[in-house]
């Protein structure tokens, strides 16, 4: 699956899962690594690096900045295949 359509999918899922959240795509020209999603969710946030499959290349950045985002709420690489954990632990993170 292209990375394009699987964050499209996961928009899509996030929206239905936490109903009223906006979603926020980054502009990856602004600050190089940082997330590709920002969750907000009632007093909430999270920040999501999408990826295409788990061996998938990191940009340089990446890894640093989704785990200083997620010692600050909630931060996470994902993918196709994690994607069910990683809705776990944000539905935990978001407190439902």
């Amino acid at each position: 699956m292209l990375e394009n359509r699987f964050k499209t999918k996961l928009i899509k899922e996030l929206k239905e899962m936490f109903p009223g959240c906006i979603v926020i795509h980054t502009d990856p020209n602004e600050i190089q690594g940082i997330p590709d999603l920002i969750v907000l969710h009632e007093k909430r946030w999270a920040a999501l690096e999408g990826k295409k499959s788990a061996d998938a290349r990191c940009q340089p950045n990446q890894p640093y900045y989704v785990d200083i985002m997620n010692e600050m709420s909630f931060a996470a690489f994902i993918y196709p295949e994690n994607k069910e954990e990683v809705l776990y632990e944000l539905q935990q993170a978001f407190e439902y």
